[in-house]
């Protein structure tokens, strides 16, 4: 059996490279890796397209990465969070495919799923849609939405046992799972790690044989914020 439980963080540091696609989950700040992202904040990596629903809120998560200049291109829903992010996108120093949030998390669980991708009507008639190729359907206006696959996905999750099997805490599940599939290498940031055994199968939300890497998550939630413990 393949140890999966990293014991410190940065011993994960080499998985990152320059250019790749990173799934980061999360929604806002909940449900976000926060550890990870800090081993990321602490390489010398750029140029990345990072795949999210926003870039970090409050200073925090990708917000950091993108302060330091490591992120070219940035795909999600949310960006107005980071305000620095649109500035930056209005002067052409970041790229940023803005899809709608239904859309987004189906194009990354068609990446997960192995299919190219899919047509929808959201977007249809709008900026979002041009240069998308256009089809009609029974009579309905469609757009074709390319599948998303990264080469490294990083997740959250509230607990795992030592195989890799995890479970989400209410909302903080978010796009983590179906990311958890859709990319070459998955990383867990975990609150608890336990036996294998101790999770009843039925309440496995991401089977084990899609996470490569466990860490714990050097962060703890106090009021309304994120802080290390």
């Amino acid at each position: 059996m393949k140890q999966k439980i990293v014991d410190n963080p940065y011993e994960l540091s080499s998985i990152f490279q320059d250019g790749q696609t990173i799934l980061v989950g999360g929604f806002g700040i909940v449900g976000t890796p926060l550890t990870i992202i800090d081993v990321i904040c602490e390489t010398d990596v750029k140029h990345l397209h990072v795949v999210s629903n926003n870039l970090g809120d409050y200073g925090m998560g990708l917000h950091q990465l993108f302060i330091q200049g490591k992120i070219d291109k940035a795909t999600g829903s949310f960006f107005t969070i980071n305000k620095e992010a649109v500035i930056a996108w209005s002067k052409g120093e970041l790229e940023i495919d803005l899809l709608p949030q239904g859309t987004l998390a189906e194009a990354i669980r068609c990446g997960g799923a192995g299919i190219g991708g899919f047509y929808t009507k959201t977007a249809v008639g709008t900026e979002l849609a041009k240069g998308k190729e256009e089809r009609v359907i029974d009579g309905e206006r469609y757009i074709f939405e390319k599948a998303i696959k990264g080469n490294v996905a990083i997740i959250r999750a509230n607990k795992a046992d030592r195989l890799g099997n995890l479970t989400y805490h209410a909302t903080a599940r978010n796009f983590n799972p179906i990311m958890a599939t859709a990319a070459d290498i998955v990383i867990a940031e975990v609150d608890e790690i336990v036996e294998v055994g101790e999770i009843d199968p039925e309440h496995v939300v991401t089977p084990h044989v899609y996470v490569d890497y466990i860490i714990r998550t050097e962060y703890k939630k106090e009021g309304d914020r994120f802080v290390r413990r």
